[in-house]
């Protein structure tokens, strides 16, 4: 087409000549190329007017499936910036600003604790007494229940009582019942739980039976009865809290603590329904959900940042307390959850597998050398 275009070139059969010392070129049939020439540029013309409708009709048909994809970027940015922004609020409002002063004598003299003389159980104990409420204790040792009693009666020159009972038997409830009569209870921390050794498989948990038992008495057990022995009076004078220390692996399923985490589920939805239930009653029941925390049913023995002592997370935990009805209660813990919250289910229970076999590969190599 290039020949014919330009029909002074070569290909048209042109011959050169010159003339005055310059060089021309001159075609033969200058007329047809003329024509030959306006015909191309025509076919042209119409080649590229055809070709931008084409793409102009292809362009129409794209445009909605742009828009869309458009539309789902703006979604996809509006839903990120509410999330973080909620994130931040609840930040600031829970762990920031806190309901402390909330928590005192005016709800009821006394607080109950179960699982008293060790880790969470104690500090919610002497954060209680701290704010001035007397202190009832509720564990399996008496000999530490004196000793935690002693400390706290002379720390925080409050009133103490004390009951030694064991949370795996079934035949306690009515010796609480009996010593509880005529108390003014105005928070009731159900703390008392247990766990495995290790991490393991259903069928391998030695003893299984009795493990089963064991902890549906302790971790589900013991919460819906003390519940049942404390709430009335709540009711009967519109007022109270209710505390009951779930754990992370309740709000998520932790494979190889199948037990252990369905309990713990079981802690949490009993708390939200309880919630729901009895907030209009003037009663607040809250789900703590930590993950790792410094304790011996944890076998941790050092704080770290993501691992806080009982102590700093009772001293976070309880500014949740008439905020949050279902908490982190530590806001490293907080962070964790939300990241949590983001994984993949595939992906989450692919790490809590790998990490808790890890677990299990250490315990057994521990086990040999000892």
């Amino acid at each position: 087409m290039a020949a014919r275009i330009w029909c002074c070139g070569r290909g048209l059969g042109s011959k050169r000549r010159r003339r005055r010392g310059r060089s021309a070129y001159y075609c033969r049939a200058h007329r047809h190329c003329r024509h030959l020439f306006l015909d191309s540029f025509i076919r042209v013309f119409f080649f590229i007017h055809e070709g931008s409708e084409a793409w102009l009709k292809g362009m129409e048909s794209f445009l909605p499936a742009t828009g869309f994809l458009y539309w789902v970027g703006v979604g996809t940015v509006a839903y990120l910036a509410l999330r973080i922004s909620c994130f931040l609020f609840t930040a600031v409002r829970v762990w920031g600003l806190g309901n402390e002063s909330g928590v005192g004598p005016r709800l009821g003299e006394w607080a109950v604790v179960t699982g008293s003389t060790d880790g969470i159980g104690k500090s919610y104990a002497e954060k209680l007494a701290e704010r001035g409420m007397k202190i009832v204790l509720i564990s399996r040792s008496q000999d530490k229940l004196n000793q935690v009693s002693s400390e706290i009666r002379e720390k925080f020159k409050v009133e103490t009582k004390t009951i030694a009972v064991d949370f795996t038997l079934e035949d306690i409830y009515d010796k609480i019942k009996t010593s509880l009569a005529g108390l003014e209870i105005g928070v009731l921390v159900n703390n008392v739980g247990m766990s495995y050794e290790y991490p393991e498989y259903f069928l391998d948990i030695p003893d299984l039976d009795n493990t089963i038992k064991k902890l549906i008495s302790v971790n589900v057990l013991s919460v819906s009865k003390m519940t049942q022995l404390v709430l009335p009076g709540m009711v009967e004078r519109s007022k109270g809290v209710i505390l009951n220390i779930s754990s992370a692996t309740g709000r998520y399923p932790v494979p190889l603590l199948t037990i252990y985490s369905a309990t713990k589920a079981f802690v949490d939805f009993f708390s939200q329904c309880l919630h729901e239930e009895y907030k209009s009653k003037g009663i607040f029941v809250q789900s703590v959900l930590p993950f790792f925390v410094a304790t011996k049913l944890a076998k941790i023995g050092k704080p770290t940042l993501d691992k806080p002592s009982s102590e700093k997370f009772v001293k976070c935990a309880i500014k949740t307390i008439g905020v949050q009805s279902r908490t982190s209660g530590y806001f490293i813990h907080y962070l964790m959850a939300s990241v949590t919250s983001l994984l993949p289910s595939w992906l989450y229970f692919k790490i809590v597998m790998n990490v808790n076999k890890s677990l299990r590969a250490r315990y057994f190599k521990k086990m040999k050398k000892n």
